[in-house]
């Protein structure tokens, strides 16, 4: 046999393929786990609470977590969130001094908990790494601790006026923002469960309550807390969001009109005539567009608003279920903001009051929150108004005259500056005329 044969035989050798037992093992496991970082339950209507997508983190920073005090099983035992979780305890220790009297003890709380704890697992969209013990002894510790606060605030508890939590005032604005986090919440049944069997005086209610304490953030008129006294929601940051949105908000029905498309900057509207101006209404949300005016109600743009509505849009962005108002909202005024220069224009018409620091610090924060975010515009609750603008907009004869009217007449001196301009060029003119009418002339009399 030459050489060559010999080759051709060694490629065509055939080799048996063995299966290895360990790895068969290893994928017979993996088939037979569920999946953990995001949960089967996560796209049911019951799974309430996220970790928020990394993308959204990417952009937006540490704005999804807890800084000063955990709440749920997410951020639960953190180094950085160990000061307010000894004061928990605290807290708890003081609801208990008065359930003594009802004849309710810590073993209550306990055992109330117990029945609801598959579906309160099932609020969130990652599997709870906690056994039952410690997964109840969380929701009654955390629970209690956000009844008590809100009592303590509420005045309905007596409250030592020394209190740290109470008293040192940036301990206050970091519990306010941390409890609208979306990664840092309890379900809002556990809390009622928690909030019944701790009522030993008549008392409002739990989201009237917890309303109240928020209203120390955003300050709203009583009447309006007073329509949403009974609203139901799946957490504290369900509550607050629901709290914004008017019933007449929550449906937009598709239209039969050619696709809707996303509005130019506040600085490209104006010289197309249209007007911003802004009105009372009850919730921020609530825009509108008549005869080239947007109308919208003043919003304040602080730490708070920050956070409330970076964690409102990642909720409706991972609750399959959610209406994604908040998303629309801020999509309009990512639209209407691209530079620090359209801020300032927001500013001036009263639309936005900037308390967050420049003005290019805001235009920052709308921009990024406009990012990653998906919504369907022609069916969201303002898709005529962004049609009607867009409308208006390539109206020509309306961009024409409106452009004329930015550039020369927004102001008295530069229609000053367009008359005068203006008499210049006449008079110009007429000179040319005269000394043409004066050579012609000259010629035809030496002729």
């Amino acid at each position: 046999m030459d050489v060559n044969s010999r080759r051709c035989e060694e490629q065509h050798e055939i080799t048996i393929w063995e299966i290895n037992s360990n790895r068969l093992a290893e994928m017979h496991r993996k088939l037979a786990e569920a999946p953990k970082l995001l949960s089967v339950v996560a796209g049911r209507s019951t799974c309430s609470i996220f970790k928020v997508p990394q993308t959204l983190v990417d952009i937006n920073g540490k704005s999804y977590g807890p800084q000063i005090v955990s709440v749920g099983p997410f951020h639960h035992g953190q180094p950085h969130l160990e000061m307010i979780e000894e004061h928990k305890w605290r807290f708890l220790h003081q609801l208990l001094n008065r359930t003594k009297a009802k004849g309710m003890v810590l073993e209550d709380f306990l055992r109330a908990m117990q029945p609801l704890e598959v579906m309160a697992r099932e609020s969130y969209s990652v599997t709870i790494p906690y056994n039952s013990d410690e997964f109840i002894e969380m929701m009654v510790l955390d629970g209690c601790f956000i009844i008590e606060l809100f009592r303590m605030m509420g005045a309905l508890v007596e409250v030592d006026k020394h209190d740290p939590l109470i008293n040192m005032s940036w301990i206050m604005s970091f519990l306010l923002r941390d409890l609208i986090r979306l990664e840092n919440q309890i379900p809002f049944f556990v809390l009622e469960c928690l909030f019944e069997l701790t009522n030993t005086t008549k008392s409002p209610t739990l989201t009237t309550l917890a309303l109240g304490f928020f209203d120390r953030a955003i300050p709203r008129p009583e009447i309006v807390l007073d329509k949403y006294s009974n609203i139901k929601a799946t957490h504290l940051l369900d509550l607050l969001r629901s709290s914004f949105i008017p019933p007449d908000l929550e449906h937009s029905e598709p239209e039969n009109r050619p696709p809707s498309h996303i509005i130019f900057n506040i600085s490209k509207l104006q010289r197309s005539g249209i007007k911003l101006k802004p009105w009372e209404a009850e919730s921020f949300l609530v825009v509108n567009f008549k005869h080239g005016v947007i109308h919208m109600p003043t919003i304040t743009i602080d730490d708070f608003m920050c956070a409330f509505l970076l964690n409102a849009v990642a909720f409706e962005q991972c609750h399959g279920d959610s209406l994604k108002i908040f998303t629309t909202y801020v999509t309009l005024l990512d639209s209407l903001i691209n530079t620090s220069k359209d801020v300032g224009l927001l500013c001036d018409q009263n639309i936005i009051e900037n308390y967050l620091g420049t003005d290019a610090e805001v235009a920052t924060f709308f921009n990024n929150m406009g990012k990653d975010v998906s919504f369907d515009i022609d069916v969201c609750y303002l898709a005529r108004l962004f049609d009607n603008v867009n409308r208006h907009y390539h109206s020509a004869w309306q961009v024409q005259w409106a452009g004329l009217k930015y550039t020369y007449f927004s102001t008295p001196w530069s229609f000053v500056s367009l008359l005068a301009a203006s008499l210049l060029l006449i008079l110009t003119i007429a000179q040319t005329i005269y000394a043409i009418l004066s050579y012609t002339h000259d010629h035809s009399s030496s002729g």
